[in-house]
Parts: C-alpha cells; sequence; structure tokens
C-alpha cells in the first residue's frame, strides 16, 4: 500500500529542484490489567504522509492523513507555498538539506508475532500475572500490561532514494504498590521500563511475567527497611538507573539542535558547547559510549533514520573524552560539517524530523559484580528510577530510586527506601570507577522522552552494565 501511494504521489508532485514523502502506517494494541480487573483495551490506528519541498532557496513542510491522489497534491501546494514563503530565511542553507539516494530496507527480527497468540490468552496472561502481585493484604494497587505497536514507514524522494523499515514495539510491565499506615512504596519490573523491539519471544527475556512475586515482595520489604543514609559515599547503579542516568546527563546535552539553541525556549539548552568535541573529559577513562542503532533487540533499531541517513554504531565519548554530538545531517551542516550521527527521528507523519537519541549505551567493562560491590568500603546500590530532575542546561541533577541496598567493607547488606542523589553531570561521570562486565550488561528502552515545538514524544533505547561511582553525595527521603 505504501508503494502504490507513493506512486501516486510521485504522479502529482510539482516540477521543483527536490520533493520528499514520508509515508507512515502504524497501528497499536494494548491492554492492561489492574487489581484483577480488565482496563478497557485501547486500539489505535494512525496514517499519514509528510511532505517535504525544496525549491527557490526555500524549505516547506505538510502533512495529510488524506492519502488520496488529490489529498497528497494539496500537501505537496502547501508544501511548496511554504518554501516560496521561507526563501532565504532558513536557519538551514537549502544546498546542505539532506537529499537521500539510499535505496534499503529494514525490518524487526521477530520469532514469534503478536498475532499468533489469541486477545484471550494474552488477556489470561494478564490477569494470572497480575494474581501472581496480590500476595499481601498490604499490596493496595498492582497491574501487569502488555502492548504492541507496528509501525510500517516509506520514505520516496525525488532523487532516488526510498527506504522502507518496518518496526515492532513489544511494551509489558507490572507494577505493585504497598502500604502500611503513612508508608507506601512502589515496585516495577517485567519490563516496565524496558520496552524493546521484537515479538513475543522477548518477553522471558524481560522478565514478564515470573518477576510478579519478586516485584511484589520487594515493595513489601521497603514498608518496614529504614531510610537511605545521607552523606558522602560510593554509589552503585544497577542498569535499570543507568538508563535514566545516561538518557538525562549524556543524551539529552549531547543533542546537537539543542547545543546549537534550538531547545532553549523549550526544553533547555545544554552545558556542552561546539568546542568541546575532540578534547573535552566527559567521564573517567573507563567511560565508553556508543550510538548503536544495530542491536535488533533495541527500542530504537533502524538501518535509516528519518531524514534517510545510514544508521551505523560509533562511538560519542570514547576513553571518556567527548567525540561527537547526537546530530543528524541537517544538524552537522549548521555545525559546519561536524561529524555527528544518524538520528534525526519523527514521532509520527505529523511531524519533521529533528535530532533525537536514539540507541545510547554505555560499554561494558571487565568487573563483575562481586568486583563492583567488594570495590565499596561504604556506599549504596540503587535500582530502578523513581524520580529525576535536572536543570535547563542538563547539567546539575537530582535523581531517586525506587530500591536501594547499603554495603560495607566490600558486602552487600541491609534494604533501605527512598535513596536519592545529586550531582553535577560532567563531575559525577568523571567519579565513575568501575564497570560492569557483561553479564551485568543490559538491554533497556525509554517509551516516553519529549521534545520539539510542536512536542514530539518518541522512544529512546539504553543498554548498559552497574557501575560504580565514587564520593557521590546521597540521602533519604526523610
Amino acid at each position: 500500500m505504501l508503494d502504490r501511494l507513493a506512486d501516486d504521489f510521485a504522479a502529482v508532485a510539482p516540477d521543483v529542484e527536490f520533493w520528499s514523502l514520508r509515508l507512515v502506517d502504524e497501528t497499536t494494541e494494548a491492554l492492561t490489567v489492574r487489581q484483577g480487573v480488565l482496563q478497557p483495551p485501547f486500539n489505535h490506528r494512525s496514517r499519514g504522509a509528510m511532505v517535504t519541498i525544496i525549491d527557490g532557496g526555500g524549505i516547506g513542510y505538510a502533512a495529510t492523513s488524506d492519502l488520496s491522489p488529490a489529498g497528497l497534491a494539496q500537501a505537496a501546494a502547501r508544501a511548496l507555498a511554504w518554501a516560496r514563503r521561507s526563501a532565504g530565511k532558513g536557519l538551514v542553507d537549502v544546498k546542505d538539506f539532506p537529499r537521500p539516494v539510499h535505496r534499503g530496507e529494514y525490518r524487526t527480527p521477530v520469532e514469534h508475532p503478536w498475532e499468533s497468540v489469541a486477545l484471550g490468552d494474552k488477556i489470561a496472561w494478564l490477569m494470572d500475572a497480575c494474581a501472581a502481585l496480590k500476595i499481601d493484604p498490604r499490596i493496595v494497587d498492582w497491574q501487569s500490561s502488555l502492548a504492541h505497536t507496528r509501525s510500517d514507514t516509506l520514505l520516496r524522494t525525488s532523487s532516488g532514494g526510498s527506504i522502507r523499515q518496518t518496526f515492532e514495539y513489544l511494551s509489558p510491565g507490572l507494577v505493585a504498590v504497598a502500604n502500611e499506615g503513612s508508608q507506601t512504596q512502589r515496585r516495577t519490573g517485567g519490563g516496565e521500563d524496558a520496552a524493546c523491539q521484537g515479538g513475543l519471544e522477548q518477553l522471558a527475556r524481560l522478565g514478564f511475567p515470573d518477576d510478579a512475586r519478586r516485584i511484589a515482595e520487594e515493595a513489601l520489604m521497603l514498608l518496614s527497611a529504614p531510610e537511605c543514609p545521607t552523606g558522602t559515599m560510593d554509589l552503585l547503579l544497577m542498569p535499570s538507573q543507568m538508563m535514566l542516568q545516561i538518557h538525562e546527563s549524556i543524551g539529552h546535552p549531547l543533542e546537537l539542535d539543542r547545543i546549537l539553541g534550538d531547545e532553549r525556549n523549550y526544553a533547555g539548552t545544554s552545558f556542552v558547547t561546539l568546542d568541546m568535541f575532540g578534547s573535552y573529559r566527559y567521564g573517567s577513562e573507563l567511560l565508553n559510549v556508543t550510538f548503536d542503532p544495530t542491536r535488533p533487540e533495541q527500542l530504537a533499531s533502524y538501518g535509516y533514520d528519518d531524514e534517510g541517513s545510514r544508521a551505523e554504531r560509533v562511538h560519542i565519548i570514547r576513553n571518556g573524552i567527548l567525540e561527537r554530538p547526537l546530530g543528524g545531517a541537517t544538524s552537522q551542516a549548521r555545525a559546519q560539517g561536524m561529524a555527528g550521527t544518524a538520528n534525526a527521528r519523527a514521532c509520527s507523519w505529523n511531524r519533521p524530523p529533528i535530532d533525537r537519541m536514539a540507541n545510547l549505551n554505555v560499554e561494558p567493562g571487565t568487573s563483575s559484580f562481586g568486583d563492583l560491590v567488594r570495590s565499596i568500603e561504604r556506599g549504596v546500590l540503587m535500582d530502578t528510577n523513581r524520580s529525576w530532575s535536572i536543570d535547563d542546561s542538563r547539567n546539575k541533577f537530582q535523581f531517586g530510586c525506587e530500591l536501594g541496598r547499603v554495603i560495607e567493607d566490600g558486602e552487600l547488606k541491609r534494604l533501605v527506601r527512598n535513596p536519592n542523589y545529586r550531582g553535577i553531570s560532567a563531575t559525577f561521570w568523571r567519579s565513575l570507577a568501575g564497570v560492569g562486565n557483561r553479564d551485568t550488561f543490559q538491554v533497556l528502552g525509554v517509551r516516553n522522552c519529549g521534545k520539539g515545538e510542536p512536542n514530539q514524544v518518541i522512544h529512546v533505547g539504553h543498554a548498559a552494565p552497574a557501575c560504580v561511582f565514587r564520593n557521590v553525595e546521597v540521602f533519604g527521603g526523610e
């Protein structure tokens, strides 16, 4: 169908210097069982096109859900009108705007398709998982969820480019909330913060539904656990929290359009400047960060970005030194040809692509989990993000986690509740003193990263090992 629509557009496209058509056809099904009650199933389909026109020194966009030949022709006319209005006024010289010629395909590998299990059986899975969470009267809220999205996209250009991509996203989750008196604690798992690409075969890897009892037991244990200690001490972050740390204090500060000022009036700027690339010490020598859209199970894997640039794995930070920003072809041109990444992405057919994190990963080191624990004389292990706050230059931050464990003299000790820590981005990463090996490495994902005007909520992948940081300001919730 998408190929036919692209052919229809080519037949009615205006005679201009360059045009592109990006078609998106996306369906979502989401199921939730809360407190043993099936919630109304969510089914959604979105289908439309974004037309881009370059002509006469200007660039124009127009989006439409009317995919008839007449509707596509009207969108092209609107985009051409905007191109003429914008001539000579844009941030980007039209000669630098990407005009992809790539022809290729990408498809999420799937072993067990979503459709291979009947709706009634999926609901039965959720009912069983929900029942497994309710192990005690003090569990006052509990739910299981499972969602699937399929997104078919086609980018066709007048320069001969044709890129077809099909993505399948899976989002399971388990939540248990425990209460006793004035104390309430929440634990999540089973993929709640680890959405991925793939089919139903990914559920076991994400701990769905097997994590249910552990999650409920930990929520109950946190009710009587002491508060997290306060002081300057070492910090062992599990991958579930490393994900948020990467996202907020590496990913967002390194988005090139943000560095160039595009987000200043909305989501803030960045403490990073263009002259830092190639020399700035972002972290200790143990810090290696890659932009890696090649892991098939990770949430933001793809073959090409939405500007048509071919995606490849590159180092963003190597041995602690900042090498390149997260910037697509358009932003690279604005930054006088600075090397970036293929990360110009749009959340849907009715948004133009902007610089977004994709799969941004901390590479594993050589330390076992036991080695990391033994390296700490006094510290706290923290697991699973629960709260976050960071300033508008993505520099000073304060994060909280669901669960903590005290570490004393190289041994894991008691559980503690309401663990929090704060720091400054580059100072924090320079304190990195231990990086876990592949046995500690987990592939996770964020489903709701917001950015841009008009806003775009998009999915982002993060993978990381467990990591140790020295002399961090840690505190409890009381």
